[in-house]
C-alpha cells in the first residue's frame, strides 16, 4: 500500500526544502499547487487507499518530529484510525480535517 503525504506548494513550507527533510520511509512525497488551506498554512495531508486521510494547518518546521511520529503510526493503523489522540503529538491541536477513507 502506497502511502503519501502531500504539501501545500502555495505554502511557505512548499517553497522551501522542508519536503526533502519529510521524507519517512515507505511514503511518497509531493508537493500540490494550493490545498485551500490559505488561512492556515501551511497545510500538509496524509493518505492511504481505504485508510482514513488527515489534514494538518499551521505546520511549522518544528512540527517535523510531530509528523514522523504520526507517519510512522498512520502507516501502522489498518484504517487510519487512534483510539487516542495523543499519537498525534502537538498535531492533535493542528488537525483541519479527518476523512473517512
Amino acid at each position: 500500500m502506497t502511502h503519501t503525504i502531500t504539501l501545500c506548494a502555495s505554502c511557505p513550507l512548499g517553497q522551501g526544502d522542508f519536503a526533502a527533510r519529510l521524507a519517512p520511509s515507505g511514503y511518497k512525497v509531493k508537493l500540490t499547487d494550493c490545498m485551500s488551506g490559505c488561512t492556515t498554512p501551511s497545510t500538509i495531508a496524509f493518505r492511504a487507499a481505504g485508510k482514513t486521510a488527515y489534514l494538518f494547518g499551521q505546520i511549522t518546521p518544528d512540527d517535523l518530529t510531530d509528523l514522523m511520529v504520526f507517519a510512522q503510526a498512520y502507516q501502522s493503523s489498518p484504517d487510519g484510525t487512534f483510539a487516542d489522540a495523543r499519537v498525534f503529538g502537538d498535531l492533535r491541536h493542528k488537525a483541519l480535517a479527518r476523512i473517512p477513507g
